[in-house]
């Protein structure tokens, strides 16, 4: 005799039919287990927004590299409880090749990515989330490309959750490109970003509403305001452990703007936000490049180079040990390194001393 209520079938059914691309390989009884990779600018609010999701009254510390944490909940009484695993990659963009390791072949059915922009830095923005998607994607596609040749249908079928958000009929099929995985883009410190002149505010809020689009993204503006926090917890909760979409769309860019995935329209976003003059004089071959130039006429990007962190972590008196500092120490005295020395030279051979 199943255990189930004939109470707990019918809300498993209306579950189901409300969701039904969420958990259809999740088996009643079976422990839901999810992924997420949170990056993005360094400083940006990433682990404010972990902690508010896992409902964690901490204090947040600065990123060192890639840190784990996670996040249990019960779907319903008496039963065991669904996994949610929280990466988070710190650094902002100096170390996004991190992202090999939590991104691998035995999860990436189940992985999802949330871009965090820091809204009060647009000069970095588009930068930051060029580089960090970029990479991430690349390195997603090889796993495809290896999972085409051992595992066909579970590649087959991620391609086709690419397209889940978008109608067969939508008209912007052609003009868009979906992330391989489920994205999701937040733009934080709204609060501060609220106090810029109203048209930074529209470029800003237009663009990123193109971006999240054309990558089949939900958006949402955040601040350490509760009610905001909500949102971006809604949307993330959601990915962790399935639970419903919300349907409420805002985007009046003299607010704070949430769009899930796709419930916009190249038609409601308009043009990139330049004279017809200007426009013509660029020459892109994509809508992404095309914005890309636009937004960044603007707000002049800073390099790659300026957004690395060149701090070394192995001075960071939060991370201090005593014991290990005490023979990197000796290390540094005996090979005739200065306590800066790059890590590089700890790694030299021994024959070195």
């Amino acid at each position: 005799m199943p255990h189930d209520t004939l109470w707990d079938l019918a809300i498993a059914q209306v579950e189901k039919r409300e969701n039904p691309d969420d958990d259809g390989d999740v088996k009643p009884g079976e422990v839901w287990e999810k992924s997420i990779l949170f990056m993005g600018n360094k400083n940006g609010g990433k682990t404010t927004i972990i902690l508010r999701c896992l409902e964690r009254e901490e204090s947040p510390k600065p990123t060192l590299a890639l840190e784990y944490t996670f996040g249990r909940r019960a779907r319903r009484h008496n039963t065991p409880k669904d996994v949610a695993h929280f990466w988070e990659l710190g650094g902002g963009t100096s170390l996004v090749e991190l992202i090999r390791i939590p991104i691998t072949s035995h999860n990436i059915r189940s992985f999802a990515v949330v871009l965090v922009l820091d809204l009060s830095k647009p000069n970095e923005l588009w930068t930051t989330m060029e580089s960090l998607l970029q990479v991430t994607r690349n390195h997603v596609n090889k796993i495809l490309t290896k999972l085409e040749k051992t595992n066909p249908e579970v590649a087959a079928e991620i391609k086709q959750r690419m397209w889940n958000n978008l109608q067969r009929d939508h008209p912007d099929s052609a003009l868009v490109d979906p992330f391989p995985i489920p994205l999701v883009i937040i733009g934080s410190k709204y609060d501060i970003f609220h106090e810029f002149d109203s048209e930074i505010r529209k470029i800003i809020s237009k663009t990123l509403r193109f971006i999240s689009h054309y990558y089949g993204a939900s958006l949402v503006f955040t601040s350490k305001s509760e009610a905001l926090l909500l949102k971006a917890r809604a949307l993330i909760n959601h990915l962790a452990f399935g639970y419903d979409k919300s349907k409420s769309v805002s985007v009046d860019p003299s607010k704070p703007l949430f769009i899930p995935a796709g419930l916009d329209s190249m038609s409601q976003i308009g043009p990139p936000p330049a004279s017809d003059s200007d426009l013509g004089k660029m020459r892109a071959n994509t809508p992404l490049e095309l914005w890309k130039k636009v937004f960044e006429k603007t707000f002049p990007p800073k390099s790659l180079c300026d957004l690395q962190d060149t701090k070394d972590p192995a001075q960071d008196s939060q991370y201090a040990e005593y014991e290990v500092d005490v023979m990197r120490a000796q290390k540094n005295q005996v090979c005739g390194n200065s306590p800066n020395a790059v890590h590089s030279q700890v790694f030299q051979s021994q024959q070195h001393c």
